[in-house]
């Protein structure tokens, strides 16, 4: 049982871990923090689940359209929305991104219904390994999350745009003095975030259902990874997702799994209480 929670709390932490790359893309390059993430990866869902029932797609082909949705979703909220105000004070800030959760979350219970879909799981089936039922889903999922973090992290080091969003989570405006457009370097993280909460939302939903809720509770999941690794770092949130994936999926399985949010919150207090800058960040000093 115990090689069983921890592969389930693997894959589960990974999903948590893309998604709070995601938030911190973001809040590293523009000081945003996206309370929308959640909603848009959940209309990203919904966008698939309809071109499969309704246009007849296969899984990667609405898979594919998902992402494809998604980029464009996270560049139009960015150009439109966070870019005219985005010298406005942070609260402003906070206040769009939760106005256009509430927007997002209204327009799909609009589009879709807000009733229980049942979404289909990569592959179905179950492995025995050392005498642990393993879900085949979990396992490619698990797979495929490490092989798209893989692809990130070569991005960020390797590629001039990768370069560029370093550059600019260090300093916006020496990045500009370099010759960096700071302004798509601002849209390309905002794409990707999109882009990795969309992968989360359609890995999670066959194991949640599919509703216009159902990325709240992963959204807190994915602020619990990124404070617990640390919101300064990029490795932080694969850190702290793992951990959580692993620490809830155990709690679930040998204590309660009613008690998985409230284990996610007593985590985020606790950190915040041992370590605010999380278990790989590092203080930040700015000058006055």
């Amino acid at each position: 049982m115990l090689l069983q929670q921890l592969i389930s709390g693997f894959a589960t932490g990974g999903l948590y871990a893309l998604a709070a790359l995601g938030l911190v893309l973001i809040y590293k390059t523009s000081d945003v923090v996206n309370f929308a993430q959640g909603e848009m990866a959940m209309f990203s869902t919904f966008i698939a689940y309809t071109t499969m029932t309704s246009y007849g797609m296969s899984y990667w082909e609405a898979f594919i359209l998902a992402l494809l949705f998604a980029s464009v979703l996270g560049f139009i909220v960015e150009r439109f929305f966070i870019r005219p105000i985005q010298n406005a004070p942070v609260l402003s800030l906070l206040i769009v991104t939760l106005g256009l959760m509430m927007i997002v979350n209204g327009i799909a219970g609009w589009a879709f219904g807000f009733e229980t879909h049942s979404f289909p799981a990569i592959v179905g089936g179950e492995l025995k390994i050392f005498g642990a039922v393993i879900s085949k889903s979990n396992l490619l999922t698990l797979v495929i999350t490490v092989f798209i973090m893989g692809i990130l992290f070569y991005m960020l080091k390797y590629t001039l745009a990768g370069i560029a969003i370093r550059a600019t989570s260090e300093n916006p405006t020496i990045a500009r003095l370099m010759g960096i457009a700071v302004n798509h370097v601002y849209s390309i993280t905002w794409v990707v975030s999109s882009i990795l909460g969309a992968i989360a939302g359609m890995f999670i939903a066959p194991t949640t259902f599919l509703d216009v809720n159902m990325m709240s509770s992963v959204l807190l999941k994915a602020f619990t990874a990124a404070v617990l690794g640390g919101f300064t770092t990029f490795v932080g949130p694969v850190v702290g997702g793992l951990i959580l994936g692993v620490l809830e999926n155990i709690a679930s399985g040998y204590i309660s799994a009613q008690l998985s949010s409230t284990f996610a919150f007593a985590l985020i207090v606790i950190m915040l209480w041992i370590k605010p800058t999380g278990l790989v960040g590092q203080k930040v000093g700015k000058k006055v």
